[in-house]
């Protein structure tokens, strides 16, 4: 063999042996996880599938405060179990009280989001988990600090090791653990779910019945154009970026750029994702700023068509809906409250693995 084949097979087999010692991908008994009745089969990339060791470990990290620079922001500081996995303010507050500009929406569901944020500016659960973590005015902990300060801690280098095998603590581990618990939140069977695809023609109101039939009506409520239903599962939700003419000041402009800042086309200039509406009266304050508070709020704005401007979606316009179609409208999203999912609260038992099949 020559000196340079001789080298070249060193340096491969140096790289093996490193990438073994310090793998990324995850080990441990592989978890199936059931979609609740109205969403579609859940999914997972198959460089991360969801095991019950990282699962474990990202409920841990989703819910320790220890990823903030001062500790005393978490994930479910923003994203809280109670509020829906969303937050009840107007706009979410990080280290030292700082406000960022948006409200921050659930996580519940986002498994089947195309991208992640109102703006689309993380591609997938991995790569938003991330984000916030380093974000000067939410969790502040660069990167680099952050696995600094995990890897000095026993407990999680033992964790991370049953989840991934040895070697240190990356971010991407830990990336990969948050989102595989986030893929684990999902909740349906609702009582729109049991109505619409189990059937049980008592599980919804009367006004929510009629509320159905306005928000599917493309010439009374529109909504189902971007808050879709399909005809065996729905996302309330097209995973799409549109201008709805909200997020403008007194003097007409936008407050916030939206789709815009990632893409620089003008065609995205306050447009953001469409949100779905599971369990959306559980999620107040509503839009990307939370100015909205109640559904009733949010009806109301829709029935004004928004704030004219020029890249304002075609299918926003005045609508023309009575005090009770707009309350029937309220109660359709309130049917929308689906099942709690399970074992997605603080562990302080641990991780059970009931409704989680492996």
């Amino acid at each position: 063999m020559t000196p340079t084949k001789q080298f070249l097979c060193f340096g491969i087999a140096t790289a093996l042996l490193f990438s073994c010692g310090r793998s990324n991908q995850p080990l441990g008994t592989v978890l199936r996880i059931e979609a609740p009745l109205g969403l579609p089969a859940a999914t997972a990339p198959t460089d991360n599938p969801p095991t019950v060791e990282t699962v474990a470990l990202g409920r841990k990290l989703f819910y320790d405060k220890k990823l903030s620079a001062d500790g005393t922001v978490a994930c479910a500081s923003c994203h809280s179990p109670e509020a829906g996995f969303a937050d009840p303010r107007r706009v979410s507050a990080g280290i030292g009280g700082k406000l960022g500009t948006r409200n921050s929406p659930t996580v519940l569901n986002a498994a089947y989001s195309p991208v992640q944020f109102f703006d689309g500016r993380a591609k997938t659960l991995e790569e938003q988990a991330g984000g916030p973590i380093a974000n000067p005015v939410e969790m502040n902990l660069p990167h680099e600090a952050c696995v600094t300060k995990l890897n000095a801690d026993a407990e999680y280098t033992k964790l991370f090791q049953a989840a991934f095998g040895p070697g240190v603590i990356t971010m991407t581990k830990l990336e990969r653990a948050i989102a595989s618990f986030e893929r684990t939140l999902l909740s349906g069977n609702s009582a729109f779910d049991r109505y619409f695809f189990g059937g049980d023609l008592t599980a919804m109101s009367p006004a929510a019945i009629r509320g159905l039939e306005l928000f599917n009506n493309t010439k009374k409520g529109n909504c189902a154009v971007c808050h879709r239903i399909g005809a065996q599962n729905a996302p309330f939700t097209d995973g799409k970026f549109h201008n709805i003419g909200v997020g403008f000041d007194s003097d007409g402009e936008l407050t916030d750029l939206g789709r815009y800042a990632q893409t620089k086309d003008e065609r995205d200039k306050g447009a953001f994702k469409t949100p779905t509406l599971r369990n959306i009266a559980q999620t107040a304050p509503y839009m990307h700023d939370g100015r909205q508070k109640t559904l009733k709020d949010v009806v109301d704005f829709y029935v004004g068509g928004g704030t004219s401007n020029p890249q304002l979606d075609a299918e926003i316009k005045e609508l023309k809906l009575t005090g009770q179609e707009r309350a029937d409208l309220v109660a359709f999203m309130e049917s929308l409250t689906g099942e709690a999912p399970p074992n997605s609260g603080p562990p302080t038992a641990g991780l059970q693995t009931s409704g989680l099949q492996k």
